[in-house]
């Protein structure tokens, strides 16, 4: 991501920023064993990764600090960045970069020209209270949300990439399902691909749910072994250069659908057609009235019954879609859909009575005139998903 992208960001938020807004790093352990992610909206306004950092930006400043170096602590992490380095502002894409026991001074003049302060809840928020405790914070996620819900065109090619990445990956847990073969082997096969594309590895914990565990919406213990005959649903996406992405496909053990699973897999899909084709600005995700979820309910109760005769809306137990960007559940506000949004479309039915859980998940722009299927290279027709799989 260049670092023109992150000044844009910068300059796009302080056009509507009536205060001072302040962000802190990740802060770092003794000894870290485990790698950790920049904190999101951090990253989102800075693009920088090193912890520690903290952020200062009013109507007319944007300052960030940075920790000394530390001979010691880089024998372990290695080399990191300093105000005082001489390529820092080249490095940072910041103009005024300054050591972090510079950040109380600089708070104190900010403040004495703004009321206002916006911060995210967190420890550093705390102390910001300690330190000021006749100044109401303000969360600093909506403001930051609102810019992050809308993807610029270097973040929808990363996004993208995410999830290009991730198809190629179903693909290929698709070529290796076998019966006998255990949800974990498949786990391996998704989060291999992801690495040998580059990708920092998964957006989230993958779900492989065979069987029973079909039905059963987050289930990632990923330990059962899949038999012939039955479904697994495998909801699985990388993350690369930062984006995520979010993709769910159902499959057949064996290469064939029984007739039930089809007609639960077909019901599903055109839950998901008629939600798509709805997908515009001006519309919700979520809601009793005028949402993509209600589109999705509806035509699930108008086709289909479960064994007793009732319509299959009930085993939908969850909305349509979420955000898509840096995080995989993005960051945002609510509201109707917008262009330049990218969510995910992913209705499914769970019937544990029946042992059949399907759903299908997919990634769209919203764009001015309806939605962009950027997953669309993933097969979602049952024919072309049997195909890919049998053996």
């Amino acid at each position: 991501m260049p670092l023109d992208e992150f000044r844009a960001r910068r300059a796009n938020l302080r056009k509507s920023l009536d205060g001072v807004l302040l962000l802190a790093a990740r802060t770092e352990g003794r000894d870290e064993t485990f790698r950790s992610d920049q904190e999101p909206n951090f990253y989102y306004l800075t693009g920088w990764t090193e912890p520690g950092a903290r952020l200062l930006v009013t109507p007319s400043l944007e300052i960030l600090f940075l920790p000394h170096h530390n001979e010691r602590l880089e024998h372990y992490v290695g080399k990191r960045s300093s105000a005082e380095d001489g390529d820092v502002h080249a490095v940072t894409g910041f103009e005024d970069v300054r050591p972090i026991e510079k950040f109380e001074t600089e708070l104190d003049k900010a403040l004495g020209a703004n009321e206002k302060v916006y911060a995210l809840n967190s420890a550093f928020t705390d102390k910001l209270k300690s330190l000021y405790p006749f100044r109401d914070i303000s969360d600093a996620a909506p403001p930051i949300a609102k810019l992050r819900m809308k993807k610029s065109p270097a973040e929808l090619a990363a996004i993208q990439h995410a999830t290009d990445v991730s198809l190629e990956a179903h693909r290929a847990a698709w070529k290796r399902m076998a019966a006998g073969l255990y949800e974990y082997q498949l786990q391996a096969t998704l989060e291999n691909t992801f690495l040998e594309n580059g990708c920092e590895g998964v957006a989230y914990a993958p779900i492989v749910g065979s069987g029973p565990n079909s039905t059963v919406l987050h289930y990632s213990s990923n330990h059962r072994r899949a038999d012939r005959g039955e479904v697994v649903v495998i909801d699985s996406a990388a993350q690369c250069d930062g984006y995520a992405s979010d993709i769910t496909r159902t499959a057949p053990v064996g290469g064939k659908f029984s007739a039930r699973q089809r007609e639960i897999y077909e019901i599903v899909l055109g839950a998901q057609n008629a939600a798509i084709a709805a997908a515009k600005p001006g519309i919700r995700l979520s809601g009793p009235t005028n949402s993509l979820t209600k589109i999705a309910k509806d035509y699930m109760d108008a086709h289909g019954k479960d064994l007793h005769g009732e319509p299959l809306g009930k085993y939908f137990i969850h909305g349509i879609g979420h955000q898509v960007g840096l995080q995989v559940h993005d960051a945002s506000v609510e509201g109707p859909l917008e262009a330049g949004m990218v969510v995910t479309i992913e209705p499914g039915i769970y019937i544990p009575e029946e042992n059949i859980g399907v759903r299908i998940e997919d990634v769209i722009l919203v764009t001015e005139n309806g939605a962009k299927l950027l997953s669309a290279a993933l097969p979602r027709e049952p024919d072309e998903i049997e195909k890919a799989v049998a053996k």
